[in-house]
């Protein structure tokens, strides 16, 4: 039976993430180099840090083309915080440096003073703190994303970054969350689901996403 493997390229936080799969009962392993994917049927990149570092780290680990090959083959695939960003063209943390090119895309810096706009507390809105760290709403833009299911739209996760993704294209986002303007906080396209936020921090509603990742891994494998 092959596993959901967390890739460990130096920069993410896989003890949180493997604890929570345990707990779940699901079968992962940690990953330390490309060939160990041989016995993976899902792939888990997490991720904590700065956009250029992550790269660099998982360029010497060779998972860039490990990561783009996975995805491209259709297996399911999550990516967590720095595992979302890295999945786009490039971030205005690390100016010069690509990302994955998964998707179409940057990653942006929030502003002290962004507010969002339309919304109904923007002009109330206290100063942002940056980065943003802790507890925060998502709502569901997309009515069939499979990793959502049983979990409430608007149901709070925790966070912890300055940076957002951009998507060039609408369609893939899947959740969106107000911390001064309405940024994309979740992404989903076919067989990769990605977000902002850290799933395996945030108890019953996080530990549901990931037992929804475990079926959707269950159904890809049968």
């Amino acid at each position: 039976m092959k596993k959901i493997g967390i890739i460990d390229y130096g920069m993410g936080n896989l003890g949180s993430v493997s604890n929570a799969c345990k707990f779940l009962e699901l079968d992962a392993e940690i990953i330390t180099a490309p060939s160990q994917l041989d016995s993976c049927c899902a792939m888990i990149l997490p991720g904590v840090g700065a956009f250029g570092d992550c790269m660099a780290h998982i360029i010497e680990h060779n998972f860039a083309e490990a990561i783009r090959g996975w995805i491209a083959s259709g297996k399911p695939f999550m990516g967590i915080c720095l595992g979302l960003q890295a999945l786009f063209q490039g971030s205005e943390e690390s100016p010069g440096v690509d990302g994955l090119g998964v998707f179409d895309g940057s990653v942006k810096r929030f502003c002290r003073d962004d507010r969002s706009v339309g919304h109904p507390d923007a002009q109330r809105a206290p100063q942002l703190k940056v980065p943003q760290i802790g507890w925060n709403a998502v709502s569901q833009t997309r009515s069939r994303c499979p990793m959502f299911d049983g979990v409430d739209d608007k149901a709070y996760f925790y966070f912890v970054h300055s940076f957002y993704v951009a998507p060039s294209d609408e369609s893939i986002v899947a959740g969106r969350t107000v911390y001064g303007l309405n940024y994309c906080s979740a992404v989903w396209k076919d067989n990769v689901f990605a977000a902002q936020f850290h799933p395996e921090k945030s108890q019953a509603v996080g530990l549901q996403m990931l037992r929804n990742f475990g079926l959707a891994v269950k159904g890809w494998s049968a």
